[in-house]
């Protein structure tokens, strides 16, 4: 039998994606379900370590650090952290140029590196034209350009997600679990990882 372009779009949803994973290729040296579970669990475990950590770490910082403070290598520090920009910038845009994969992770990183930026410079900056600029510098460029570097990449996964029928069009990306679809020969979507 023979599926005509009018049989496929006549699919619900979950037909269309059960017809996917029927058809997809099934990779070999993928990780057991059980792996799977077991890392989403110690990378979770990991992160709420982290975030325990840091509470207490803010306040401390909160309550000693100086109000001033002269920076050691503060050339070194800021040049070094622009050529850091400036790399994830440029691989993104080639990322971007060869339509490939690695945008996705370059675009966010870069976006995230930029609201570091503007708030850094907005928070050691002098009164008066120093603060101007760099206020200037953040709301005209630095923030409008890391939400397209982080709202571009979510909006693509989604369309593409949608467009392998792993997600439904009216999905919410913040309750959307991370479908696995092929890696189970029951070509049943898993709980999300």
């Amino acid at each position: 039998m023979q599926l005509t372009d009018e049989d496929i779009a006549a699919m619900t949803p979950a037909e269309r994606r059960d017809l996917i994973l029927r058809l997809a290729p099934r990779p070999g040296g993928l990780p057991s379900r059980q792996t799977i579970e077991r890392i989403r669990k110690w990378r979770t475990v990991l992160v709420l370590v982290c975030v325990a950590v840091l509470v207490p770490w803010t306040v401390y910082l909160a309550i000693t650090l100086p109000n001033h403070y002269v920076a050691r290598n503060w050339v070194a520090t800021w040049v070094g952290f622009d050529i850091l920009l400036l790399t994830m910038l440029v691989l993104t845009a080639i990322g971007g140029w060869k339509r490939k994969q690695f945008v996705f992770p370059t675009a966010f990183a870069s976006g995230v590196l930029l609201i570091c930026d503007a708030w850094v410079d907005v928070m050691t900056s002098q009164r008066g034209g120093d603060l101007t600029q760099a206020l200037l510098s953040a709301l005209l460029v630095e923030l409008p350009l890391a939400f397209v570097l982080i709202a571009g990449p979510l909006r693509l996964l989604r369309m593409i997600a949608i467009r392998h029928g792993m997600v439904h069009p009216d999905s919410h990306l913040w309750r959307q679990p991370i479908p696995i679809p092929d890696l189970y020969p029951d070509h049943k979507v898993p709980p999300a990882i």
